[in-house]
């Protein structure tokens, strides 16, 4: 491992709940997510992560501003691959598939199994909140038609042990196919422990084995200030990282950061640290088994799915991340 293998930096923008009175760099307007997104890009991001917000800042599930914030991000920074947000608590199901079928990003997360999903403060001896976040393999296999359809990659965003091997009864019924996108997800109250062990244990489930000879790519989703240890395990793991504004506000030095750019230039430095090098936006779509982008705005929906004749990839399917 080392300056050959590239590593996959995501940057999660901006999540749908904390604002501005908490981190006063999110953004709320489309031009503010391509400021956002070009200073990520500049210090090494290939893949944006994106949470729709109106320009007042509340949490959107329109077309119309996933569109606005999706071109206005093009039209900043050219080329990168656009990951959607899918998980919500109480937005119904075909409010999200619209934008997924209008749009067509590149990736989309698809989270792989029901779960209490809260934010707990020690200080206060309390939730901040807490929900049910339901993904029923109903939901999922829904979700899975809808990408399938409109040529998505699914990222399956993997909260504890269990969602992995919710992969296993889609990959036997012929709705999923390697090589797979497998993001672990640590740090939430309600899922897995973040722990260094918990993610080389949570790796070692990955459907196929830890070495990924059938080129499933994985990484680590951290939350809150546990994010920089477990980005350190997945660098030298081997894994793929995200950072961002979604997921922590804050440095490894406790610093409030300024930008998502901040974010994004400590995962760099990290990688670079361990021997490793971010990827270009031309080396994750090849990772990730995804066209370059002039092939797939000419390409028809459901380009890059099933051949004729073979089986579809769907029966017909966060600091906040997740929902």
């Amino acid at each position: 491992m080392g300056v050959e293998d590239p590593v996959i930096v995501t940057c999660a923008i901006s999540g749908a709940v904390a604002s501005r009175a908490q981190c006063p760099a999110i953004p709320y307007t489309p031009e503010e997510y391509a400021a956002e997104a070009r200073r990520a890009v500049d210090e090494g991001a290939s893949m944006i992560h994106i949470h729709a917000r109106r320009p007042d800042g509340t949490p959107s599930f329109a077309v119309e501003d996933f569109r606005a914030i999706t071109e206005a991000i093009r039209a900043e920074v050219g080329d990168v691959v656009i990951n959607y947000s899918t998980g919500a608590v109480g937005v119904p199901l075909e409010q999200r598939i619209a934008y997924l079928r209008a749009l067509r990003p590149d990736v989309a997360a698809l989270n792989m199994g029901s779960m209490n999903y809260a934010k707990y403060s020690r200080r206060r001896r309390g939730f901040v909140f807490q929900a049910v976040f339901e993904n029923s393999f109903e939901t999922i296999a829904t979700l899975l038609v809808a990408m399938n359809a409109a040529g998505i990659k699914p990222e399956h965003e993997c909260f504890d042990l269990g969602h992995l091997a919710n992969l296993d009864p889609l990959l036997d019924m012929g709705l999923l196919r390697p090589p797979l996108q497998i993001s672990c997800v640590m740090g939430v109250t309600g899922g897995i422990r973040p722990t260094a062990r918990n993610l080389a244990h949570m790796v070692e489930n990955i459907p196929g084995g830890p070495a990924c000879a059938d080129g499933t790519q994985w990484g680590v989703i951290g939350v809150s200030r546990d994010q920089w240890r477990l980005i350190a395990a997945a660098l030298a793991l081997g894994g793929n990282v995200r950072a961002g504004l979604e997921d922590n506000f804050y440095l490894p030095d406790g610093r409030m950061a300024r930008s998502n750019g901040d974010l994004i230039a400590q995962a760099r430095r990290m990688a670079e640290a361990v021997g490793r090098r971010v990827a270009t936006v031309a080396e994750a779509r090849a990772l990730l088994g995804l066209p370059p982008r002039d092939r797939r705005d000419g390409a028809a929906p459901g380009a890059g799915g099933p051949a004729a004749g073979e089986p579809a990839a769907g029966p017909g399917p966060g600091g906040e991340a997740g929902p």
